[in-house]
């Protein structure tokens, strides 16, 4: 997510993954936190549940300390647009581009309600992917990869789904562990 000359340290990590099918949206995220070559934590909680009864599903990925922050700035969105996520992930990266401080936040964000599944960032974007699924972090796209190969296959359901593509990217980035942490709607 982040390169060196911004991050020195070398934070590194994290798997998000969002599978829209059928009525079901399943979103997880692995428990892996490193620093440079060294896990520093492996039951992290990079999924979270917002909004008015947990109507939208939130992941994270980049700075732990930087994604708190912007999902306190989602929540505070979602209050004021309840029902219209499409309009808080708007103006949350419309504030994100242009205030001082959100600028230099370095994350990016996986959101999705019963309806619609959005990619955030810091450069402004709003993307809502046209299969519905998203994959962000550092094995976001073995995970993104998996998930679309799995997604065609009739009577495979989006929580299985989600899994299996999540263990495969367990088994291929080294920063992603499988120890995951999953919230369907």
């Amino acid at each position: 997510m982040s390169d060196n000359s911004r991050d020195p340290i070398g934070w590194h990590g994290t798997t998000i993954l969002c599978v829209r099918k059928g009525d079901a949206v399943v979103m997880a995220g692995d428990g892996q936190v490193s620093m440079g070559q060294t896990v520093v934590k492996g039951n992290a909680r990079k999924v979270r549940r917002l909004g008015s009864g947990g109507a939208v599903l939130a992941g994270f990925a980049g700075a732990t300390a930087d994604a708190f922050t912007l999902l306190e700035r989602l929540e505070g969105k979602l209050e004021r647009h309840p029902g219209q996520l499409e309009r808080a992930c708007v103006e949350l990266a419309k504030d994100w581009r242009t205030d001082r401080y959100l600028r230099r936040l370095e994350a990016l964000m996986a959101v999705a309600d019963r309806e619609r599944s959005f990619l955030i960032s810091g450069n402004g974007d709003v993307l809502e992917p046209e299969d519905g699924i998203i994959g962000i972090g550092s094995g976001g796209n073995y995970a993104l990869a998996a998930a679309r190969a799995l997604v065609g296959v009739d009577g495979i359901e989006a929580e299985a789904i989600v899994r299996k593509a999540m263990e495969i990217a367990a088994g291929i980035c080294v920063y992603t562990n499988g120890r995951i942490v999953l919230e369907k709607l």
